[in-house]
């Protein structure tokens, strides 16, 4: 019978939360989301800050990976450039579950980055969605970007500017519009489930997100606490886009 080299890893992670938690952490399985809300049920909590770190921390890498890419091939000419933008294009619709697939090799302990430990923890379900988001940041940038290039050209060539000038005025000029792109990659992060099932195990107390707790109580057949809690995820991707559209709308009136 063949034997999963991480399986040891996993017992013991388990076993490490089975310690650590205080008894009564998980969510009771007979009440309604709206109570866990009201009661302020600790577990419930503990999910949902897991999974706003969890895709945070993914936008952030993902933006700081994604900006200078799509603004460097949205002002530079090579050969194949259109090549490269068809597949960052292609790459926004990667499938989760082969991200997850992909990063689980590569994290496990015979894989190149298994030196690490990060499989079946935080990090790896970061590093499965930087993948996903970062190509949905880059191609917005890119689009964005070049509409300004387009724009800004004669402007931009007679300051003599040099590349990385160039797009850091852009990408600076652009940095409202940027917002749009930064909420499309949370967005995205937000609703994952596949890759961070794969990569992170839905352990509870440990690497349970909101859509692996609502994919998890559906398994169950606790509809009504799978609706409630994602009721619960899209106050809360609503919340965090008018935090950003107002953050928004007050630099454009401090910018005039």
């Amino acid at each position: 019978m063949h034997m999963d080299a991480n399986a040891p890893k996993i017992d013991h992670i388990a076993a490490i939360c089975a310690r650590c938690l205080p008894s009564g952490i998980s969510m009771a399985n007979d009440v309604t989301a709206l109570q866990l809300v009201l009661s302020g049920d600790p577990a419930l909590f503990a999910i949902v800050r897991l999974s706003l770190y969890v895709s945070l921390s993914a936008v952030v890498l993902a933006a700081l990976i994604g900006i200078p890419l799509g603004a460097w091939i949205a002002l530079t000419k090579f050969p194949g450039r259109q090549g490269v933008i068809v597949l960052l294009n292609a790459l926004m619709g990667l499938p989760p579950v082969v991200v997850g697939l992909a990063v689980y090799l590569a994290l496990s302990r015979s894989g190149p980055l298994g030196a690490f430990g990060l499989l079946f923890t935080p990090g790896a379900m970061i590093v499965a969605q930087t993948v996903l988001v970062a190509p949905i940041i880059a191609a917005l940038t890119r689009q964005t970007i070049e509409d300004l290039w387009i724009e800004y050209r004669d402007e931009l060539t007679a300051m003599n500017l040099g590349p990385f000038g160039r797009v850091a005025a852009l990408i600076w000029d652009a940095r409202f519009s940027l917002v749009t792109a930064l909420l499309a990659g949370f967005g995205r992060a937000a609703a994952e489930v596949g890759a961070i099932i794969i990569v992170g195990g839905n352990i509870e107390g440990f690497t349970r997100t909101m859509t692996t707790a609502i994919a998890l109580e559906t398994s169950k057949g606790d509809l009504p606490l799978a609706v409630g809690l994602g009721l619960v995820l899209i106050a809360i991707v609503i919340a965090v886009n008018a935090l950003a559209w107002t953050a928004r709308r007050a630099g454009e009136r401090l910018a005039g």
